[in-house]
């Protein structure tokens, strides 16, 4: 198989995924299977290239970031080098007494080349390489990764919040911060590896140390008890194979090592380091001009090597006068005329910001809820609210927009309708909700609080003391639930502003594929569009759904004519829906519990209508209002509902009473009611 035809078929594995793994298992059967000498002077030539191409792949890499795949690569090549030097230390324990060329022609050179005949000289030699390269390079970058990781994860939160804090003052876009986080993050997971990554070198050094003294000892003893050499030959023999061994391995773990010294102490600034290197140190003429001097008076002093040092000052003269000139040069050129600045761009209408129907704020410990890479569900939770919500309202729940507000304290979030904030709570990202229905059998230990959606009495607990809890009779939550429940109850509260023209028209687009001509003699021939919103919103206001537009769309259509006023028609309608809105309140039971007005009390506010006024007076009002309140706590506290039931004229102004301070209080119409559904009275407001 020639090479053009091995290369497709690597890429081929390469793109299935499949070249790492079986470089991998390559390696590990290289320290099982024995290697011919032949495969072993193939392996260790190319350890060698790998070595010098990751050095020149680190000093011409523009970024440390960029080579982010570094610490695997080293991590590859250190098992690569391992497992040659157990392959090599099996052929020269079993062949070293064949002569020097038993392990392969690479061992046999390095070793013959180093030792030149000394032994005790390539021994020093080769102990010297190996303290250069454990006591100083590896060592040195050990440290500056372990220095460069814990200031990197240190500054972590710090560069997060400024990179908000330039989002939020508009400097960065949203795509520019989310590739800045991205950066900052791999920075972080980068260094952090290259931490773990520095100690494989370490370790590789310190086992070529002792291969060394394995392989002396055991090949002298090998080849004087076994094979019967004499104890010079296998000295020469074993040392030569044993120290060749070394410095192939040694030569490319230097090279590492200086990659990985390189790697860690480079700025994190896009350039060239060789350019970086040239740029700094040689653009000074002073500091070649001063050099210069030195080596010339160093030159002079007899007994010294006066040529080497005069050559060298001649050197260092010409390149200050070289720099020198080319800075003069470029300091009398005439400048070029500046180009005039940009005139700003004149404001257009794209300028103005817009503000999101539903926004969420969390504060800088809750992000990781809202990112799904990081196992958030809050992003779930809120897509399933949205679902429930828009089959339950009837139209089309708008989608949340979420962002970091780093005013807000670090577990707060903030729920805004309109871009103003409505609501607001605190959860704990370690801790779970228990809240008290209302029976419990004991208490719980945690952070005592309210339900942010309800207002229910709940503790914060500890994640282990969920099963505890929920044996107390507690229902316990994780916060992703508690903010989507927060999130639910506020869309149904403000329902009706999340209604506006563009979704009542996608309403009526949707009822035309139903039933066309009533969409078309509708509106706007009968009604404005404005007048069919206005009224859709009154039904959400008072908590009634419009899911079936149908009914809704035929009663305005039946009504238009009497009446335009939103208020009326609204009457209307909740006329039309009666069954719905009591099978909301009461369900299927055969009765529904109502209290009313006396007789008085209901005269006094019709008068109070028929004279033109629309309010009540403030005393009487807090008369009502006290009554009413402890009617309707008394009807919750038994489990049944509170309705108010009233003349279809009050009716209107009693809901607005009572609509923010009893919002568990139904204000229902005498005529709303269906002709099925018995009337219990239990209890009168005098």
């Amino acid at each position: 198989m020639t090479l053009n035809d091995l290369m497709p078929r690597l890429r081929d594995l390469n793109r299935a995924g499949l070249a790492a793994p079986l470089l991998l298992l390559t390696i590990l059967a290289m320290m099982v299977v024995p290697l011919a000498p032949a495969v072993l002077d193939l392996m260790f030539t190319m350890n060698i290239t790998l070595s010098i191409a990751i050095l020149l792949a680190v000093i011409y890499v523009l970024r440390p970031l960029d080579f982010s795949a570094f610490p695997t690569i080293l991590l590859f090549a250190t098992l690569l080098r391992l497992a040659l030097n157990v392959a090599s230390t099996r052929v020269v324990l079993l062949h070293g007494h064949q002569g020097t060329d038993a392990a392969g022609r690479v061992i046999e050179a390095f070793g013959e080349f180093v030792i030149g005949g000394n032994y005790a000289v390539g021994l020093v030699v080769f102990i010297i390489l190996t303290i250069v390269n454990f006591m100083v390079v590896t060592k040195g970058a050990e440290r500056v990764s372990e220095v460069s990781a814990r200031f990197v994860l240190d500054a972590l939160p710090g560069r997060q919040m400024a990179i908000d804090a330039d989002l939020n003052a508009g400097i960065l876009t949203r795509d520019e911060a989310r590739a800045r986080r991205e950066e900052v993050r791999a920075e972080a997971d980068f260094y952090g590896s290259m931490d773990g990554a520095s100690k494989f070198v370490r370790g590789d050094a310190i086992a070529g140390i002792l291969i060394l003294v394995i392989n002396i000892v055991g090949g002298l003893l090998i080849g004087t008890l076994q094979h019967d050499m004499a104890f010079a030959d296998a000295l020469r023999t074993y040392t030569l194979l044993t120290i060749g061994d070394g410095l192939v391995a040694q030569v490319p773990a230097l090279l590492l090592s200086t990659s990985v010294a390189v790697l860690v102490t480079r700025m994190s600034r896009q350039a060239d380091m060789s350019r970086q290197v040239v740029t700094q140190l040689f653009s000074q003429p002073r500091v070649l001009v001063v050099t210069a001097g030195v080596l010339g008076l160093v030159g002079l002093i007899p007994g010294m090597p006066n040529f080497a040092f005069l050559l060298l000052a001649l050197v260092s003269a010409t390149a200050a006068w070289w720099v020198a000139r080319r800075a003069r040069r470029a300091a009398e050129q005439p400048a070029q005329p500046a180009s005039p600045a940009p005139a700003p761009a004149e404001l257009s209408w794209d300028d103005v910001p817009g503000e999101d129907v539903l926004g969420l704020e969390v504060g800088f410990r809750l992000i990781p809820m809202v990112d799904a890479r990081q196992g958030g569900e809050l992003m779930a939770r809120i897509k399933g609210v949205r679902k429930k919500l828009t089959q339950e309202l009837g139209f089309l729940v708008p989608p949340v927009h979420i962002r970091d507000n780093l005013q807000l304290q670090p577990t707060a979030y903030r729920l805004l309708v309109h871009g103003v904030p409505v609501a607001e709570g605190q959860v704990y990202p370690d801790r779970e909700l228990a809240l008290n229905p209302g029976r419990v059998f004991g208490s719980v230990e945690g952070i005592a609080t309210k339900d942010p959606a309800f207002g229910l009495d709940a503790v914060w607990i500890d994640k282990g003391a969920r099963e505890h809890a929920q044996a107390m009779g507690y229902t316990v939550v994780d916060c992703a639930t508690v903010i989507a429940t927060h999130l639910a109850h506020v869309i149904k509260m403000h329902a009706h502003e999340l209604l506006g023209h563009d979704e009542a028209q996608a309403l009526l687009n949707q009822l035309a594929k139903q039933a066309p001509k009533l969409v078309e003699d509708l509106v706007p021939k009968l009604l404005p569009l404005s007048v069919f919103v206005k009224v859709l919103q009154n039904l959400l206001a008072e908590r009634v759904p419009i899911r079936n537009l149908r009914v809704i769309a035929e009663t305005l259509a039946e009504c238009a004519g009497r009446s335009q006023d939103p208020v009326v028609l609204s009457g209307f309608v909740r006329v039309a829906l009666g069954r719905q809105i009591v099978q909301e309140i009461n369900g299927m039971e055969p009765e529904l519990p109502v209290i009313t007005l006396s007789g008085a009390l209901e005269q006094v506010l019709q008068d109070s209508l028929k004279s033109g006024g629309a309010v009540i007076e403030p005393g009487l009002a807090e008369r009502i209002h006290r009554s009413l309140a402890e009617q309707t706590r008394r009807q919750e506290a038994q489990g049944q509902p509170a309705v108010l039931l009233v003349a279809p004229a009050l009716r209107p102004l009693l809901a607005r009473f009572v609509r923010q301070t009893i919002p568990g209080l139904h204000v229902l119409a005498y005529d709303e009611v269906p002709d099925g559904k018995r009337l219990r009275m239990v209890g009168a407001v005098a």
